[in-house]
């Protein structure tokens, strides 16, 4: 329930609401009484003023305009008025209550408004007996009912929007945790892979060592350059951080060369014309490429892997295939979060994804990703 005070702005905007009622009252009393055979007077006329006056601040005070509003009321009935124009500025402080504040309360209100208002059916001049009840009844409980029913709408409509909100935010949260599980997981892997290297040949031929500690530092700096612009948009908050542009297939070239010299050969083939993708596509054919690459410097052994791309007009296809290990070595298919990430990257995007034991021996991983991204 929204229990902002509304501000001077707002009580303007009713302050016309409150002058329709009060022309209302003051030309609609008379005629009203008149039909009953009763004649107005002051007596009739004042609550009427006070009862529409009221109306003012009926969201920023809305039990004290149901108060002020009731007793104008109910004195009126009391002093052997029929009913008439007033009843409507009844009705909407009724509703202001139910429609802006919390049900319990608004309940008891509504309840000692219409103990008030029912006041007249037993006592004063012209009491209408238990004729009246009904009615009286009627001006409480309706516009309660419909208040009611406009705030629990409205209640519901604020949690959908906050349902939404955490959902979205929830989706950029994984997307980014997906993004550095990838750049921290094959940064790492080529970093340990180059390590290994370096070490062996420090003592037999130290010269060469020189070459892999190079490929480590640059490994570990590119790697640290892209969590850095991943995670500035976290840190913002907002979204406007300024951010290199997002990695894509143009950049399986480096990879290439960057696993090279972790000792992974690489082969890269290119299909069809190479065109402008969509980023989000892009970025996940990328993805795709690398964390497959990365899979075979952890899980394949002594291997070599290819890696092959192909446009089309309507879809991007990437393969990746090794000559390692493969699963008939292990026992059992690769797991954890890389294949599960990779699977729900593409058909987030509304293409299929594949990956198994390849024929000749090794391991696949194969997608096909549509060149318009999906809203």
């Amino acid at each position: 329930m929204d229990r902002r005070r509304p501000g001077w702005r707002e009580i303007v905007g009713d302050v016309p609401l409150a002058v329709v009622l009060l022309a209302v009252g003051l030309l609609g009393t008379g005629p009203a009484t008149a039909r009953q055979g009763v004649t107005a007077d002051g007596s009739a006329y004042a609550p009427v003023v006070v009862a529409a006056l009221a109306l003012v601040l009926r969201r920023r005070w809305p039990f004290a305009t149901l108060a002020v509003t009731v007793l104008a009321a109910g004195a009126y009935l009391v002093l052997g008025h029929p009913y008439g124009p007033i009843l409507l500025s009844l009705l909407v402080a009724v509703y202001s209550v139910a429609a802006h504040r919390a049900l319990r309360p608004a309940a008891v209100g509504a309840a000692a408004a219409l103990v008030l208002l029912t006041v007249h059916v037993f006592v004063g001049s012209g009491s209408p007996g238990l004729l009246g009840l009904m009615p009286a009844v009627a001006w409480v409980v309706v516009p309660f009912a419909v208040g009611t029913t406009v705030r629990l709408s409205r209640e519901a409509g604020a949690r959908a929007r906050a349902e939404e909100a955490r959902r979205l935010a929830d989706g950029e949260r994984l997307r980014v945790a997906q993004e550095v599980h990838d750049v921290v997981g094959h940064g790492l892997a080529a970093i340990h892979m180059q390590a290994e290297i370096a070490l062996h040949l420090l003592e037999k031929r130290p010269e060469q060592a020189h070459t892999a500690l190079a490929a480590i530092s640059r490994t570990s700096k590119e790697a640290l350059d892209e969590l850095r612009v991943t995670l500035a948009v976290v840190r913002r908050g907002d979204g406007t951080a300024e951010r290199a542009p997002a990695p894509g297939l143009a950049q399986v070239p480096a990879l290439r060369d960057r696993l090279a010299g972790a000792g992974l050969p690489v082969t890269v083939r290119v299909d069809g014309e190479p065109t402008a993708l969509p980023v989000a596509v892009d970025l996940a054919a990328y993805r795709v490429v690398q964390e497959s690459l990365t899979n075979v410097l952890r899980h394949a052994g002594p291997a070599t892997a290819a890696v092959r791309i192909r446009y089309a007009a309507t879809e991007v296809e990437v393969e990746v295939t090794d000559t390692g290990r493969g699963v008939a070595a292990t026992g059992s298919a690769p797991t954890g979060s890389g294949l599960a990430g990779m699977r729900e990257r593409v058909t987030a995007l509304g293409g299929t994804f594949d990956a198994g034991p390849a024929a000749g021996g090794g391991f696949r991983v194969h997608a096909r990703l549509p060149v318009e991204e999906r809203s």
